[in-house]
């Protein structure tokens, strides 16, 4: 929206000196009590926002498009306009309109992107909010990765094909490029997903990286860092931290360490193992039903985040695993102390985002309130965290730092029950600060003499209706109806005229209002000072309080994982490094919990790299294969998150990945079919899986033709057995009959089925897997249970009749007469060769006539398929 700028107001080309910096951004432009936008962000508000769209000097030539929200609700609204995917930049008035003359200066005082977000409305709770920088040097890429409200910062560099992993990994609301960069096709539907901020190429150079790390930690190289990177992670860092301060306006000194990401010490779990196994959420709208939902007894935010990382992420490291699984071992026996310990961090408050906003310059007098109540807490927290014995909780209790002299000071100064924000006044106690103190008993007593002014003058003046009035352009004045006009007193200085009324002055009221309004004033100005000197003293403690959240963090999630533990009847799996599965009385964690006690059947499982690496699962639909696949890949995961697993018994083999290749689905917007996302996932599979995974698959190849599907999933169960980087346990649910018979020729394959009953052509689910092969599949069965009308179903029953008997001539017309039916790997002989040879008696028949009979049936036979093919 193109406006000549000579033909702007003086304002409106101030607007637009501030918005042409910030093009790529909405801009908040304050204005009194509104935050108003303009031109295109006018238009582009009003749409994301349902605003009213006005229009600024309406009768002039240049007519400006203009919405507009108020500034005390602008937090709620900027919030939208971030998860719609824009960028949002805030435009103060930063001098005193009552002493400018002409225009007010106004500045940018925040920008607010979906990466950079700090207050509590643009926030997750119990999510970490993660900006990734990208920096791509000679084919490696270095990312570097922080969340700027929990102060968390780290780097790591790989080969660039590795990029999508680390997206995957994080889901990064923001990503940083340089601006010249262009990714390959590949690396762009990944990217394309996400929100992208391009940045001057330079600021990922290597040396700048380097310097700009080096001067935000106050260091002369980077060796105390302890990274072991020196390449393009360095890079990425510098642009990192760089935008960082160009949005947040300040030195973010919560930011007080920057770690590697340790990738050989996690499980790396794809977007699809994710979905299929409804790890983080569920896959359809409706009750929660997600094994985070299951597991998450959490007190505070922090141990929620904490929670869920883990989760995205198991261990690998045996000692690592173990050492979790003495921690919650230790709660569960100490019962009473753990509840203890439960009561006093549910009482905390989120020590990690309370600091980074302080760190920020953005922390509210009730987030140093928040931080004070914790911080008096950690005496308590530290002396229960002590008792217990596990190696990892004495770690931990011994992390978190005695903050109760700052929990002191902060409560001493604050009211029990501070504001919202400083400029609401009143935050502090009285007696904290001698002056504060003075000039609030110097306000009082000038209220205290307009107060009782009222009553004087009436009684002065004899007028019953005068009374005493404020509003911010007049201040104090008396106002007096028309109707007792004659009884006005001479020293009454007439002020403003209204409809039925008169308002005056006098000189002794100015005199007490300009002592009122000074020092109210003068207040305001102190104790924004005072509240910056206390912020002061909470950011000079970041190092202990961050290493006290975190140990606080990681307390609440082992606790947490104790309590599903203790309330699930989970019990603790052995953990050994051979590539082996061993469960008793296995359960789905969550299908167990949803259904009513005792109703969901456990299961068994038995799996090594030696006689049983690939099950082979048959059975009816709904008979209960994909839980049983689930549920075991689930046990694995909960086993290496450090979590007890709902079974009665398991020994695991630590697995490197868990790959799964469940249901259908497509992804139309990438121009990929159902059964292309299939190949996909299964090629993924098959490149990457090693001797140390597991594989999950239910149904591979059911997106094709029979034959096809069926070719395909028999090459993949070999693939699996002999031709991947190793032999990764595995799980294939199939309604492939016909795979079974890989049992008899593969020596490390084996064939378990779902136990049904039949009764009167009524088929019962008993969902416990034995050994053996299924025959059927008991679709029509199904399809009654789902409730297919009953000539549907008696037709079908028919049509499978005449397609096992291999008769698709009897399948009336809907049935192609010469279509083939796709019933078995292996032709089967056509009927005329069976009745012949069912008339032939082998006892009457010479040697040499029994040949000649075989050749003539061989020849029958070969006619009558090779006219079927024609």
């Amino acid at each position: 929206m193109s406006v000549t700028l000579e033909k702007l107001t003086p304002m409106m080309r101030q607007y637009r000196g501030i918005k042409d910096a910030n093009p790529d951004a909405i801009l908040f432009f304050r204005m009194g009590d509104f935050y108003e936008m303009f031109f295109e962000d006018a238009v582009t508000a009003s749409r994301v926002l349902g605003l009213t769209l006005t229009t600024r000097d309406r009768n002039s030539e240049n007519p400006v498009p203009m919405a507009g929200v108020p500034w005390h609700a602008s937090e709620r609204y900027i919030a939208r306009l971030i998860r719609a995917g824009h960028r949002v930049v805030v435009c103060d008035q930063v001098g005193d309109a009552a002493q400018a003359k002409g225009l007010v200066d106004r500045a940018v005082t925040e920008v607010v992107t979906p990466g950079t977000a700090l207050a509590e409305g643009l926030l997750t709770e119990r999510e970490n909010n993660f900006l990734l920088s990208v920096a791509v040097i000679k084919g490696m890429v270095g990312v570097a990765v922080a969340d700027v409200s929990t102060g968390e910062f780290a780097v790591d560099e790989a080969p660039i094909e590795r990029l999508s992993e680390y997206l995957e990994r994080f889901e990064p609301r923001e990503v940083l490029l340089a601006e010249e960069w262009e990714p390959t096709p590949e690396l762009s539907a990944a990217l394309d997903e996400r929100l992208l901020t391009r940045r001057p190429g330079w600021q990922f150079a290597l040396a700048e990286g380097q310097s700009t790390l080096e001067a935000h930690f106050g260091l002369h190289g980077l060796e105390g860092l302890g990274l072991e990177v020196s390449g393009p992670a360095l890079g990425a860092a510098g642009a990192l931290l760089r935008y960082l301060k160009e949005v947040r306006h300040n030195e973010l000194r919560h930011l007080t360490s920057v770690r590697r990401i340790d990738t050989g010490s996690t499980m790396f779990l794809d977007e699809a193992t994710r979905r299929n196994l409804e790890i983080l959420k569920p896959a359809f709208d409706g009750p929660d039903t997600s094994l985070l939902h299951i597991l998450d007894r959490t007190r505070t935010a922090p141990g929620g985040r904490r929670l869920r990382s883990w989760l995205e992420q198991p261990l690998l490291d045996r000692p690592a695993i173990e050492a979790r699984h003495d921690a919650l071992a230790d709660f569960i026996a100490r019962t009473v102390i753990a509840d203890e310990l439960a009561d006093l961090l549910g009482a905390a408050h989120d020590l990690e985002r309370l600091l980074g906003r302080a760190a920020c310059g953005k922390a509210s007098p009730r987030d140093l309130s928040a931080i004070g109540q914790t911080s008096v807490r950690t005496v308590d927290l530290r002396r229960v965290g002590g008792v217990f014995q596990a190696e990892r909780l004495a770690l931990l209790a011994a992390d978190i730092t005695d903050l109760s002299d700052l929990g002191r000071r902060l409560l001493g100064a604050l009211i029990d029950d501070p504001p919202a924000t400083i400029a609401d006044g009143g935050v502090f106690r009285d007696g904290f600060h001698p002056e504060l103190d003075e000039l609030r008993r110097g306000n009082l007593s000038g209220k205290e003499w307009i107060a009782a002014l009222q009553s004087r003058e009436r009684e002065r003046t004899g007028i019953p209706s005068l009374k005493v009035g404020f509003n911010k352009v007049f201040g104090y004045y008396l106002e007096i109806t028309n109707t007792h006009k004659g009884l006005v007193p001479d020293d009454y200085i007439r002020k403003q005229t209204l409809v039925n009324a008169e308002r005056y002055v006098t000189p002794d009221l100015k005199e007490q209002e300009a002592r009122v309004l000074g020092a109210e004033d003068r207040i305001r100005k102190l104790e924004s000072e005072l509240f910056r000197a206390l912020r002061e003293e909470v950011v000079a403690e970041a190092v202990a309080i961050r290493a006290t959240a975190a140990a606080l963090a990681e307390l609440d999630a082992l606790l947490a994982l104790a309590t599903a533990a203790r309330e699930q009847s989970f019990v603790r799996p052995t953990m050994v490094d051979r590539p082996m599965l061993r469960i008793r009385d296995g359960r789905h964690p969550v299908v167990a919990r949803l259904l009513p006690s005792g109703q969901f059947v456990p299961n068994d499982i038995d799996m090594d790299d030696g006689e049983r690496q690939i099950l082979l699962i048959t059975g009816p639909n709904m008979a209960g294969k994909s839980t049983y696949l689930r549920q075991t890949a689930l046990i694995v995961l909960m086993a290496q998150v450090g979590s007890f697993v709902p079974a009665s018994a398991a020994t695991i083999g630590i697995v490197d990945r868990i790959f799964t290749r469940i249901g259908a689905s497509d992804s139309i917007a990438r121009g990929r079919s159902t059964f292309m996302v299939e190949m996909q996932e299964t090629a993924a599979i098959l490149r990457n899986a090693t001797d140390r995974s597991l594989v999950v698959l239910d149904e591979v190849g059911r997106g094709t033709s029979t034959f096809d599907g069926l070719s395909i999933a028999w090459a993949v169960t070999e693939y699996l057995h002999e031709g991947t980087p190793g032999r990764p346990r595995t799980l294939f649910a199939t309604h492939y009959h016909e795979l079974t018979h890989l049992a008899r020729d593969l020596p490390r394959v084996v064939n378990l089925n779902v136990q049904v009953r039949e009764w009167n052509d009524q088929v019962h689910f008993l969902h416990k897997i034995v050994a053996g092969a299924a025959d059927r599949s008991y679709g029509i069965q199904v399809a009654r249970l789902a409730g297919l009308p009953e000539a549907v179903l008696a037709r079908a029953r028919e049509v499978l009749e005449h397609l096992e008997a291999g008769r698709l001539d009897r399948v009336e017309d809907s049935v192609n007469e010469e279509a083939k039916p796709q019933l078995d790997l292996f032709e089967p002989p056509g009927e005329e060769v069976l009745a012949e040879l069912v008339r032939l008696n082998p006892e009457t028949l010479t040697p040499i006539e029994a040949l000649g009979e075989l050749d003539r049936l061989r020849r029958l036979y070969l006619n009558g398929n090779m006219g079927k093919r024609r």
